[in-house]
């Protein structure tokens, strides 16, 4: 679908950098980042609005890089739901559909809000508006305007004006970013399920980890207006290739230590920076094959323990700097020197700030990292 892609803007600020992707029928894309990574001008390019400096966009294995973004079988829901106020739901539902297709020119020219249609297509059309109504939960407010809706009724109608065209192509650029929580997780929700039910094939652009992780069939994950990594979703989080995915997918972020992989005085495989020493005994022998290397670790806060002082004998001690509250659990944040670690407590948490505690590293969820280039450093890579 997308070759070689590249889109440089004035300045000399590259926001697509030769980017190759392909989505096949019927899956959910989602391209995730952070802001400025180039996200949403690929869903641009992609629709017509902008023109690439290099590389090919195919739709339906045709090369449309010279095609008016009216000709492109794609079907744009943008951020901010754009209705027509004037309109009712029913009308802004129809919409796209009239506009794709013949009307009467004469009727047109006096009514150019809402273009006419033939008999035909206007029996097509309303069988799509009541099955897309029921879908999205809208029948009871078809005769509504925009002004009587709530944000994520009005988000809805969005996404079925899209729907009720039938594109090859929809294109959702960060639909939920005006919602609360609630209501992003209830859209999140429908959005799922009404995939699954059409088989539609869509690339949804986000920043939100948690809408990347549940609604893909596929992840891209994007940096600078470059994918560093494409897969699906489990396997980019348990298997990042470099240090920027493993901390920018996950909440809390994947904690990261700095250190020499050295040995201990019983000649056990460690990690070591100034006064800090973390065992490592599980991760042999693989591990030694690093010796005398800076290297970077890295282990998600669910695969960290912190116990009491005593709890644990070959623990790292440290001290606690924080401890958020959020309901149940609660997220305890300790450092000690330059190494700083968070980790999840479960039920009644008893610690306090400046407690002394030790921290336990689930040794066969560790991930390895370059210090200086940031890639994935694989057991198999490594002469033990």
């Amino acid at each position: 679908m997308l070759n070689g892609l590249t889109k440089r803007f004035t300045g000399g600020v590259t926001a697509v950098r030769e980017l190759n992707l392909s989505v096949a029928d019927g899956e959910l894309v989602v391209l995730v980042g952070p802001s400025g990574c180039g996200k949403t001008t690929i869903l641009r390019l992609i629709a017509g609005l902008e023109t690439p400096d290099a590389g090919t966009i195919r739709l339906n294995g045709e090369n449309v890089n010279g095609w008016a973004p009216a000709r492109r079988d794609v079907a744009f829901v943008f951020q901010r739901p754009a209705l027509y106020p004037h309109l009712t739901v029913r009308q802004n539902l129809e919409f796209g559909f009239r506009a794709r297709r013949r009307w009467l020119p004469w009727i047109d020219w006096i009514f150019p809000t809402v273009p006419r249609l033939r008999k035909a297509d206007e029996a097509e059309l309303a069988s799509r508006v009541v099955e897309t109504a029921a879908l999205l939960r809208l029948d009871s407010l078809l005769d509504r305007r925009p002004n009587q809706l709530s944000g994520g009724e009005q988000q809805r109608v969005a996404l079925g004006r899209a729907l009720v065209r039938r594109p090859a192509v929809y294109l959702l650029d960060e639909p939920m970013a005006n919602l609360d929580s609630h209501l992003r997780a209830e859209m999140r929700r429908e959005l799922h399920l009404l995939h699954r039910h059409l088989r539609a094939t869509m690339i949804y652009v986000t920043h939100d980890q948690a809408e990347a992780m549940t609604l893909a069939d596929r992840l891209v994950v994007l940096d600078r207006g470059e994918a560093l990594q494409t897969g699906r979703p489990p396997d980019v989080y348990e298997r990042p290739n470099d240090r920027f995915v493993a901390g920018f997918l996950g909440w809390p972020p994947m904690n990261f230590l700095a250190g020499t992989v050295g040995t201990d005085a019983d000649g056990c495989v460690s990690l070591r920076s100034g006064d800090c020493q973390l065992p490592l005994e599980d991760a042999v022998p693989w591990m030694k094959g690093l010796l005398g290397r800076q290297i970077t670790l890295g282990i998600r806060p669910a695969d960290v323990r912190f116990a009491q002082t005593g709890g644990l004998s070959a623990g790292l001690i440290m001290e606690v700097t924080g401890v958020e509250r959020l309901g149940d659990p609660c997220l305890v944040t300790a450092v000690r020197n330059s190494w700083r670690l968070s980790a999840w407590r479960d039920g009644a948490c008893s610690l306090r700030e400046r407690d002394t505690v030790a921290a336990d590293l689930d040794t066969r969820r560790l991930h390895w990292f370059d210090p200086t280039s940031g890639r994935a450093i694989r057991p198999d890579a490594v002469a033990g």
